[in-house]
């Protein structure tokens, strides 16, 4: 229906429209038209959980450096509470379990 609507001359801009209208992902439109979506869509695009900054369980301790408080009294109040303060050198942007994921695979180090 989208490449129709392309065809007849009618700009990207109103095609994305009508795929926001439809509750579908403009940013399809962007990827090779002559691949298939799945194999031009990342593994991590898929992932659907939140990023470390907006994880309800986080949510609390970036509260705290927002409002100006240092890293250590931050890291404190998460071992106080349960948690591991590693987790807060971490990127910020991506999701936990991305980041704590071990890659056996590429794993050459003899075992403990």
């Amino acid at each position: 229906k989208y490449f129709r609507m392309l065809n007849m001359g009618l700009p990207m801009g109103a095609v994305k429209n009508a795929m926001q209208r439809d509750q579908l992902d403009p940013a399809i439109m962007d990827l090779d038209h002559n691949k298939s979506v799945s194999s031009q869509i990342k593994k991590s695009d898929a992932n659907s959980e939140p990023p470390l900054k907006e994880d309800p369980k986080y949510e609390k301790y970036f509260r705290m450096l927002k409002m100006g408080l240092p890293m250590g009294a931050v890291q404190n109040a998460m071992i106080r509470d349960g948690l591991d303060p590693s987790i807060m050198d971490l990127d910020h942007n991506k999701s936990v379990s991305s980041q704590m994921k071990v890659d056996e695979e590429n794993d050459s180090d003899p075992p403990l």
